[in-house]
């Protein structure tokens, strides 16, 4: 997602970077482009114009044209009211002083309201909470079925009524069977539509009645782009909600809900899917996705995924280990595992400062690097441990049992010996040069 508007946006303001002045002109050039690559991201007119308006009236102020860095000036301010469009400040959940803490979840069908209702459980799992989920959707025949799967596979709780079609019967019970549990959270998944009418909005105004929620979420497709700023509109009206969940974000939208519902309905986004595993919600942050946005990376995202996939010690053994140059392949396994736990390798590179633009058109094998997995997988754990025994028989029968060719493994092997005596130089304050980079320290 963004991908489009991230290039164009990067081309905009880099031409605006390379000038030693800015002019009038030039700015209103640089406008224009960026109001038609947010047209061309589904960003409704009016935001549009509202944000271009803004941009262009502090970039010809005084402070800027007459700045030793007006370009980067230009950035700054695009960088800060894209942040303000998507809400300036972090949107966390509420927590209720007395628990359980209710959490209803609202939204049309299609929207992934039950997926996001278990990947929310297991999310407040993660911090600490004892959640459960209340199946309150009685319209769809296999709603309840799909989240008492899922509560088995993230082993959460879930309360059902199967006798009965009243979703509010089903919500109290629910509630109170949580409580008697100790759940001091409880998400509730309730009934879509295809479309909105009057049964959709005054069954969730009784479930929310008797639900007494903290917090109302409002579920949207990122891939339906303005319907989804439709359907918030419509919600708003018939059922105050506090904030959106947007799904889907790791898909090809092109951006347009996510840059145009906080504008539209005032109600800030909370937490954003960025994938179909189960661990992948994550709260949302303004300032971090319009750095990603503009090719500026997002450091601390990068940090908190490295810090959930792997435990303080183990970051600090395998760094140690790598400084020293004994670099085996149960370390590579342990490095590889972290790096699949923070999610595609594309989305983590792209977090790295200065990478937005070298990955433009770069296409990362996910499966090259499952069969370079599959190829170490095949080693005894003498041969993960102590490289330099692997040998011609030895590769022979790796290249077997991992379904990949001789030169392969010869291949894998070389990249080994050379990441170690790289990681080695590193340890002893010798940093390599990289490609693009020199001089750049």
């Amino acid at each position: 997602m963004f991908d489009s508007l991230s290039d164009k946006l990067q081309v905009t303001l880099g031409d605006l970077r390379k000038r030693g002045r800015l002019d009038e002109e030039a700015i209103s050039r640089a406008m224009r482009e960026i109001r038609l690559a947010l047209l061309e991201a589904d960003v409704n007119f009016g935001v549009v114009k509202d944000f271009v308006g803004r941009v262009r009236g502090r970039a010809v102020g005084a402070d800027v044209l007459r700045s030793l860095t007006p370009g980067q000036q230009v950035v700054k301010i695009v960088h800060e009211e894209l942040t303000a469009l998507m809400g300036s400040g972090d949107s966390k959940l509420a927590f209720a002083p007395r628990p359980p803490t209710v959490i209803l979840l609202a939204g049309l069908q299609g929207s992934g309201k039950t997926t996001t209702a278990g990947k929310l459980a297991l999310l407040l799992r993660k911090e600490g909470k004892a959640p459960g989920l209340v199946a309150a959707d009685l319209q769809r025949p296999a709603a309840i079925d799909q989240l008492e799967q899922l509560g088995r596979q993230i082993q959460i709780p879930v309360y059902a009524q199967r006798e009965s079609r009243d979703a509010v019967l089903a919500v109290r019970e629910g509630l109170e069977r949580a409580r008697a549990d100790g759940c001091d959270v409880v998400v509730v998944d309730t009934a879509g539509r295809l479309q909105i009418d009057e049964a959709l909005m005054q069954e969730l105004a009784d479930v929310r009645d008797v639900a007494r929620p903290t917090n109302v979420l409002l579920v949207l497709d990122a891939m339906t782009g303005q319907e989804a700023v439709a359907v918030a509109e419509a919600f708003q009206e018939r059922v105050a909600f506090d904030g959106i969940v947007l799904t889907k974000l790791d898909g090809d939208a092109r951006g347009g809900a996510a840059l145009s519902v906080k504008a539209v309905t005032g109600k800030p986004i909370k937490l954003v899917s960025v994938g179909e595993k189960l661990d992948q919600l994550e709260y949302f942050h303004p300032d971090r996705m319009a750095s990603r946005i503009l090719g500026m990376g997002d450091v601390l995202s990068l940090i908190e995924k490295a810090e959930a996939a792997a435990s303080e010690e183990e970051q600090e053994e395998l760094e140690r280990r790598m400084r020293t140059g004994e670099f085996t392949f149960d370390d590579f396994l342990t490095s590889y595992r972290m790096l699949r736990k923070m999610g595609p390798l594309k989305g983590v590179l792209s977090m790295v400062p200065g990478l937005g633009q070298q990955l433009q058109g770069l296409e990362v094998n996910e499966r090259e690097l499952a069969r370079v997995e599959a190829i170490v997988l095949s080693m005894t754990p003498k041969e993960r441990r102590l490289p330099h025994v692997i040998d011609g028989s030895r590769r022979l029968r790796i290249a077997k049992g991992s379904g990949t060719s001789v030169q392969q493994v010869n291949q894998l092997l070389g990249a080994r010996k050379q990441m170690a005596k790289m990681m080695k130089e590193m340890g002893k304050g010798k940093l390599p040069a990289l490609p693009g980079v020199a001089g750049k320290r």
